[in-house]
């Protein structure tokens, strides 16, 4: 989904913008109207990532227009370019959930920028920390979907169906974000991981996608050991009410797909391969307060973290028997 449709009454300005964004690689549509512009995106949704529209039109104006195009699909990025900028514009335009506000007259570089910008925070605001998001602004990355080396971490609390049954849905509402999501979501942020999905109790963390660091194993175990200790002191202020939340984590490190998959109706930045289905059995078989990372991730952080060496176990559809350690604690550095 590279399309972008320009809309604006004026065909210099049409042209304009085009041989500019041009050069961004997007296959760009033109429309001298709102309701040309509407027709293109019910007819293109699929295709379309951005729609950029003046806001002074004949006929129905550029808010009504884009407010239109997110309703025929919501993950559209949205920006609006006026030569009549004020701040009650500006406003109507973020309550109505414009994801930019440009005015003309515009520098090139400064609008290919924006443009790069809105779109990266359209799709991966959710997902990443501030710092990655400015970093993938700063070098103008890519999200399209490639192969990248990661380190996938899942946490997964232990006994989560006997603490269903005996807490009413409210009750295990406020535990579950305030005690386990809200913290340990927290954690993939501070190291620059990014928060892939949560699936049912279940935690999803990507270490190197879509920026890797070159420690991102490294990250990848700390923050585990964050959460672990982060549970330990949760649990002791917890300890009055008799609640107590017991987690289990896997990583493991190797080579997936990550981009943005989905359709129109939902999108979300993920990544496939086999690291995924390591990860997910590891933390199935670490036990309460365990965490369980593979051999791969143990050559990149042997000099980080203290292990103890487990039974290797096989996976489905892996030819090879998986080494598997068991993280102890962070080496101390000398001082």
């Amino acid at each position: 989904m590279t399309g972008l449709l320009i809309v604006d009454d004026e065909e210099g300005v049409r042209r304009s913008l085009k041989k500019v964004l041009g050069k961004d690689g997007y296959r760009i549509l033109l429309a001298e109207n709102g309701v040309e512009a509407i027709d293109i995106v019910r007819d293109n949704d699929q295709d379309i990532e951005t729609v950029i529209s003046d806001f002074k039109m004949p006929g129905i104006d550029g808010l009504e227009t884009l407010i239109e195009i997110g309703g025929i699909n919501p993950e559209i990025t949205r920006i609006m370019l006026t030569g009549y900028a004020t701040m009650e514009s500006a406003i109507e335009s973020v309550n109505a959930g414009i994801d930019g506000f440009l005015t003309k007259p515009f520098e090139n570089i400064e609008l290919r920028a924006k443009v790069r910008e809105y779109n990266i925070k359209k799709r991966l605001k959710q997902f990443v920390s501030e710092q990655i998001l400015a970093e993938l602004q700063r070098k103008g990355r890519s999200i399209i979907p490639r192969k990248q080396k990661v380190s996938i971490l899942f946490s997964d609390i232990r006994g989560f169906s006997e603490m269903s049954e005996a807490t009413s849905p409210q009750e295990l509402c406020d535990i579950l974000n305030s005690y386990y999501f809200s913290p340990l979501d927290n954690i993939i942020f501070e190291y620059n991981g990014t928060l892939d999905k949560h699936i049912g109790d279940s935690i999803m963390g990507v270490f190197g996608a879509p920026i890797s660091y070159g420690d991102d194993a490294a990250r990848a175990v700390i923050s585990a050991i964050k959460m672990r200790e982060k549970m330990a002191e949760i649990n002791k202020n917890l300890s009055p009410t008799g609640r107590k939340i017991s987690i289990g984590i896997g990583i493991s490190t190797g080579e997936v797909m990550a981009g943005i998959f989905g359709s129109h109706r939902k999108k979300e930045y993920t990544v496939f391969g086999s690291p995924v289905n390591l990860a997910s059995r590891l933390e199935h078989l670490a036990e309460e307060d365990q965490i369980l990372i593979c051999d791969e991730t143990y050559r990149e952080v042997r000099n980080v973290v203290e292990v103890e060496k487990m039974n290797p176990f096989n996976v489905k559809g892996m030819e090879r028997e998986i080494s598997t350690f068991n993280v102890l604690r962070k080496i101390r550095e000398k001082t």
